[in-house]
């Protein structure tokens, strides 16, 4: 499950980074679980700011919450070798099971 662990925290990283009038910023929380991208942009002379992705781990799962990314996520952790039996995507419906919730 580290390799796992790993593996996602490397692909989602992948999404932080210089943007468009801004950056994007790869947060997590204290364990490690919970990972996100967070965007703070100028657009139109306005400060923005909000979240990309948003990418949780439980067990052997990967749950993605949110992904507002042209590149999908879960395309690249299935190109970087995730079982996609292993991915559910909650922000398009695919059920969470109760464990996860």
């Amino acid at each position: 499950m580290d390799t796992l662990r790993q593996v996602v925290h490397d692909v989602v990283g992948r999404y932080a980074g210089r943007v468009l009038n801004g950056q994007s910023f790869l947060t997590e929380s204290p364990d490690g679980d919970v990972l996100t991208v967070v965007d703070v942009t100028k657009q139109a002379g306005e400060h923005r700011s909000g979240v990309s992705v948003i990418v949780r781990m439980v067990g052997d799962l990967v749950i993605i919450e949110r992904d507002q990314n042209d590149k999908l996520v879960v395309d690249a952790l299935v190109q970087a070798g995730v079982p996609r039996e292993q991915i559910i995507l909650a922000y398009a419906g695919e059920l969470v099971p109760e464990l996860a919730s």
